[in-house]
């Protein structure tokens, strides 16, 4: 055989050999891809995205877009060829699978976690919205979890209103660990709760709780990484009553990025006019009960499905303005924003038409 003629086959058989290589071999990476966009103040399978009952409420026909990013399973193993196609593609991302599933989290644990994020940003972005309308929304903090094997397992649970802890009132979660933390590890820690069921009585019936409960826990060690300090094994969280029914309905979602424009949404539903004057405006952002938006992960992909669905303005969290600036889709502004005052006043001048002074993201 003529030297050139094997060398070509040579050549032949070892690049044969080097896709073959990419494609059966795993590599430790995950995809990340724009997902669908939902106008918040439209339809979603066929029911309103947003659902208020008992107040009332304007029509609303502009477009306040939440967005998502479609991201592979923690169990789906990526080859080399698809980790350099996802690296080479404009309208995708791969990053280290560890990234999207950290601590060898599984899917079905990232599922649900991302379910209860949700759900909170649910409960948040209502709060925000009312409190931007001064509509009084009554709060309190509960037990959010027990941590199974814990000391306060069986003794605390979840939906416990947490009144005070050794006799100091608490006003907020973060109250519940500063109290506890006082103690030296092997101490009681006495709690006045009202108890779940009592508490959701009296919210059925529009009464205030009859009876309160003091519950001693005695502390143990803490076993995370840092100081050794005194704990029960609960997390706290903020409950709230809201003074008419606020719906929220969007299956196949999770996460907490779409507070923000969950928020919009319900302002825009419970206010006369539309916050956008016509403009399809799509957003992210997380919010918390006094309306602050915080980051979210992503945000590049997101840019990029707001914009294929014809998203003019962009609201992205001020902490994620850098990352989004440096690559904007063709035709979309990115405006910044940290409080839902700030996407109020920003869709106030795009309403108007006076967008020379809208605070857009920078890459610097």
């Amino acid at each position: 055989m003529p030297r050139r003629t094997a060398t070509m086959l040579a050549s032949t058989l070892m690049l044969i050999a080097l896709l073959c290589a990419g494609v059966f071999i795993p590599v430790p990476y995950a995809e990340m891809s724009p997902g669908p966009t939902v106008n918040t103040l439209g339809e979603h399978d066929g029911e309103p995205v947003l659902n208020i009952e008992g107040r009332k409420t304007y029509p609303a026909d502009g477009h306040l877009n939440m967005t998502t990013v479609r991201v592979t399973g923690a169990d789906y193993r990526m080859n080399l060829v698809e980790a350099v196609y996802g690296w080479l593609a404009h309208d995708s991302k791969v990053v280290p699978h560890d990234t999207l599933y950290p601590d060898g989290k599984t899917e079905e644990e990232a599922t649900q976690e991302n379910a209860e994020e949700f759900s909170q940003s649910q409960e948040s972005a209502k709060v925000a919205a009312l409190k931007a309308l001064d509509v009084p929304v009554d709060s309190w903090v509960i037990v959010a979890t027990v941590v199974k094997g814990s000391p306060a397992e069986g003794r605390l649970h979840a939906g416990d209103v947490i009144k005070e802890v050794d006799g100091t009132a608490v006003k907020e979660p973060a109250d519940v660990a500063e109290l506890v933390t006082e103690h030296k590890p092997g101490e009681d820690a006495v709690f006045t709760i009202v108890p779940a069921k009592e508490q959701a009585a009296a919210e059925k019936e529009k009464r205030a709780p009859a009876t309160t409960e003091k519950v001693t826990v005695t502390t143990a060690t803490s076993d995370d990484a840092g100081d050794k300090r005194a704990i029960v094994g609960i997390s706290a969280g903020t409950d709230h009553t809201f003074p008419f029914s606020i719906d929220i309905k969007l299956a196949d979602v999770g996460g907490p990025s779409a507070g923000l424009m969950f928020a919009l949404g319900i302002y825009d539903k419970l206010t006369p006019g539309d916050l956008t004057g016509g403009t399809f405006v799509a957003g992210t952002g997380t919010i918390d009960d006094d309306g602050k938006v915080g980051p979210i992960g992503g945000i590049e992909m997101k840019t990029v499905g707001a914009r294929d669905k014809g998203a003019e303005y962009f609201l992205t969290p001020a902490d994620n303005c850098a990352s989004a600036a440096r690559d904007i889709p063709e035709g979309l502004t990115l405006v910044k924003v940290g409080t839902i005052d700030d996407a109020l006043g920003a869709l106030e001048d795009i309403r108007s038409g006076d967008t020379a002074g809208l605070p857009t993201c920078t890459a610097s």
